[in-house]
């Protein structure tokens, strides 16, 4: 290194040691704080706009006037009237049934298909995962128009009596994609996890159904818990496809409300979607749980979305 070097790295370091040096440095961080400050009031403002609309349906739940958009005062008399309107209460009762039957259908589905994609890799995985894909992203307009000639052929024309039921046909109707759902969870789970307890429990002459109840559906028993719990959340807001095959007598609470608005929203309507809302994010926030005291990370399960 030559002397001229030598004296301008010096030079360097006396002006970092410098006042104007030093000066220099808290603009730099003054900078990076201002820019921390627009981001995080930028998101904020973006979080407020989406749920603003929830909010707003919350408090006028709280309205005692006829109209939800007329605001009266403050009270519980929306909540009271679900109480005394067997139609409200049916249309809660069917979606929450609804909403249990389908999740269990797409819980044993999809947890059989997450358990053969992770323990049986092959080819045929790709193209699998790419039908669940294609289920998970056709318009839910094109499932209904699909479905609803498809429930009229097997329970008129063959004669298969469960499918004239309105529970049966929204019930398969949620589950389409639930299902899909609840194999994505389930074979992200499986996948990170080491086959040696399933080949040590067969090499310990352990039946497969043994091996499979014992160590293959313990290990991912968190994963279909969660799948279970949001196609429940899921199945609870099927707006589109309830409204094809739903019929006389089995009207659930979405296709409720989609009615409702052609005479007026009223506080009640509200007030039954704010318990709903309360009961999806409690469903929700057991799915964060399960998946986090698992180990399960949302990478882990995008990842397995896309086939990684």
């Amino acid at each position: 290194m030559t002397q001229t070097q030598t004296e301008t790295i010096l030079r360097a370091r006396e002006a970092d040691g410098s006042p104007s040096g030093a000066a220099r440095r808290p603009v730099r961080r003054a900078r990076r704080s201002w820019s921390d400050v627009a981001f995080g009031v930028w998101g904020a403002l973006v979080l407020l706009f989406l749920f603003l609309p929830i909010i707003v349906i919350v408090i006028y739940s709280f309205n005692t006037g006829r109209l939800l958009v007329s605001w009266e005062g403050f009270g519980l008399d929306a909540f009271r009237t679900i109480l005394d309107k067997p139609a409200i209460q049916n249309a809660v009762r069917v979606s929450l049934i609804t909403a249990l039957i389908s999740a269990a259908i797409s819980t044993v589905l999809g947890t059989l298909a997450g358990i053969a994609m992770a323990r049986y890799p092959g080819k045929w995985v790709w193209w699998f995962l790419s039908l669940l894909l294609l289920v998970s992203v056709t318009p839910e307009i094109v499932d209904a128009i699909a479905l609803l000639p498809w429930m009229v052929v097997l329970g008129q024309d063959l004669g298969i009596g469960m499918f004239n039921d309105g529970i049966v046909r929204l019930s398969v109707g949620s589950s389409l994609f639930a299902t899909a759902v609840v194999s994505y969870i389930v074979r992200a789970r499986l996948v990170g996890q080491d086959a040696n307890l399933e080949e040590a429990s067969s090499d310990l002459y352990a039946t497969p159904f043994t091996t499979f109840r014992r160590v293959t559906l313990a290990l991912a028993m968190p994963a279909v818990l969660a799948g279970f719990l949001l196609a429940f959340t899921l199945s609870l807001d099927n707006t589109i496809v309830a409204a094809f095959v739903q019929v006389s007598g089995t009207t659930p609470w979405p296709v409720y409300v989609l009615s409702a608005v052609r005479s007026g929203l009223r506080p009640e309507v509200a007030a039954v979607s704010t318990v709903m809302l309360l009961l999806t994010l409690v469903a929700l926030a057991l799915v964060a749980l399960v998946l986090k005291r698992a180990g399960d990370s949302a990478t882990q399960i995008a990842r397995t979305m896309t086939g990684g």
